[in-house]
This record gives structure tokens, C-alpha cells and sequence, in this order.
């Protein structure tokens, strides 16, 4: 079986929210998005969910919706193939609203990350011999 994975994240603003990820050069599913839900594809595998709180709320069975900017629950971690597709990534999500955080580079690793406009982290690995 080929599975899929769909990241549901809470925003505030379903409009920035899409301009942010559509900036970072990915689609918009538009089957599965209306005013309150945006299906962000990735990959053909990969799916975020953007819900407005009040929609991601529904979901929810007696817990609270975390906020991102002051309590990190998730990384959520992208593969690119070369250090200057990191290093693109990063500026596109800057240009559209994103902030960065610090890069860094281990042995045979380079990444860096970003968060969203509602606090997100995305990290962007390059890891020599891979992919």
C-alpha cells in the first residue's frame, strides 16, 4: 500500500496561510478546500491541512488547540535535494511571510528551517547521498 500522509495544522487566516504555502511553490488541492479548509499537496504522498481554529476545534475530543508561536508540538521536516534548494526554500517562505530560524550543518547535513505565519516550524534537510 502507497500511504499518504495529511499534516492538519490550526491558522488563523485560512487566506495567508494559503498565500504563504502557494509562495513556497506548492498547489492547492481544490476538491478537498472552502473557506475555512485549505488541502495543501506537497507531493503526491505528502498533504497539509490548513483549518481555521474553529474547524481544526471540531476535530478535537476535550483537548486544546496549542499555539504555535509560544509551544512547539511537531517539526515537520521536508527533504530537497542540494543545499541551495534549502537555502531557496527558506528565502521564498521569508518573501511570503514566513520567519527563519538559524541554519545548520552536521556531518554530511545541511538544513535549515522556517516557521509559518501561525508559528509552524518547517525544517529543509539536504543530506549528501540521499534522494
Amino acid at each position: 500500500m502507497n500511504r499518504m500522509i495529511f499534516v492538519n495544522l490550526p491558522v488563523s487566516d485560512v487566506t495567508v496561510s494559503r498565500a504563504f504555502y502557494t509562495g513556497l511553490g506548492f498547489t492547492v488541492n481544490e476538491q478537498f478546500s472552502d473557506e475555512q479548509v485549505t488541502a495543501i499537496v506537497v507531493s503526491d504522498q505528502i498533504v497539509v491541512m490548513l483549518l481555521e481554529r474553529p474547524r481544526f476545534e471540531d476535530f478535537l475530543q476535550g483537548t486544546q488547540v496549542a499555539d504555535a508561536h509560544s509551544t512547539t508540538e511537531v517539526l515537520n521536516a521536508l527533504s530537497a535535494s542540494s543545499r541551495e534548494e534549502v537555502d531557496q526554500f527558506v528565502e521564498r517562505a521569508v518573501a511570503h511571510g514566513g520567519k527563519a530560524r538559524r541554519p545548520y550543518t552536521e556531518e554530511g547535513m545541511y538544513g535549515h528551517s522556517v516557521t509559518d505565519p501561525d508559528g509552524h516550524v518547517w525544517e529543509v534537510v539536504y543530506m549528501e547521498g540521499m534522494g
